[in-house]
């Protein structure tokens, strides 16, 4: 994930679809809407397409992993990067990612624009909208935990954006999003969220209480990338899915 910050985007055919498909508005009903007690979601199932990164793809690999529960056909680390960098970024200049180019530096990459992850997802036939505090309105797409929970609960998979130090307990820069991470589950009686979290050895139904998550959260404008549905594959992908 990259943090551009948060700017005006306008209103697109996909994400009037990708609304109407999770059947989501944006009400002060639903932003206050308080989920049923229980698991959201189905973490256990999830925790198989976890796998550990070792580029600074989190993007990337948190597509791959959703492709993966959502088709059954998860693309390799490889394939992901390779795809990503033959495909023109909508936000920015060139591929919408390169690896770094000191190796020993994964710092040094420009990583992801969230924004972009519809387009990879789009080339594996799955339908998605990007949404955050700032756009929630304008795509009819809400964000924050009950909306999330809806999604779960629609059965939609969700990559979310999340300041990495906040969900790892680690020292660094807590003020601003920086890593995207796969939300599998939110159990509200326990007050845990499940998560596929492809920067620790020990990612696989990584589970942070609620409060934390929210915090990790907040720093990205509550940013995520939830899916709709299927489409039709491009007819010429520029890389055969594995």
């Amino acid at each position: 994930m990259t943090h551009l910050g948060l700017t005006f985007r306008s209103l697109t055919a996909a994400a009037l679809i990708g609304a109407a498909a999770l059947g989501m508005t944006v009400t002060a009903a639903t932003a206050a809407a308080v989920p049923t007690a229980g698991m959201h979601g189905d973490p256990v199932a999830a925790a198989g397409y976890w796998v550990e990164q070792s580029l600074d793809d989190c993007s990337l690999m948190a597509t791959a992993d959703v492709v993966g529960q959502l088709t059954g056909h998860q693309p390799t680390e490889t394939r992901i990067v390779l795809l990503a960098g033959a495909t023109p970024s909508a936000h920015h200049a060139g591929p919408i990612y390169l690896p770094p180019p000191d190796p020993d530096d994964l710092d040094s990459g420009r990583g992801t624009d969230s924004r972009d992850l519809p387009i990879l997802l789009a080339h594996y036939g799955i339908d998605s909208v990007y949404t955050d505090d700032e756009v929630a309105a304008e795509v009819g797409v809400p964000t924050g935990m009950a909306a999330l929970v809806q999604a779960l609960d629609n059965g939609s998979k969700v990559i979310a954006g999340v300041n990495a130090e906040v969900i790892w307990g680690a020292h660094g820069d807590r003020t601003r999003g920086d890593h995207d991470l796969v939300v599998t589950g939110v159990d509200t009686a326990t007050g845990v969220v499940h998560l596929n979290d492809s920067g620790t050895e020990r990612g696989a139904d990584e589970q942070v209480p609620i409060a934390v998550f929210e915090a990790a959260w907040r720093t990205s404008g509550h940013d995520m990338v939830v899916t709709t549905g299927k489409s039709t594959p491009p007819c010429r992908p520029m890389v055969t899915p594995k």
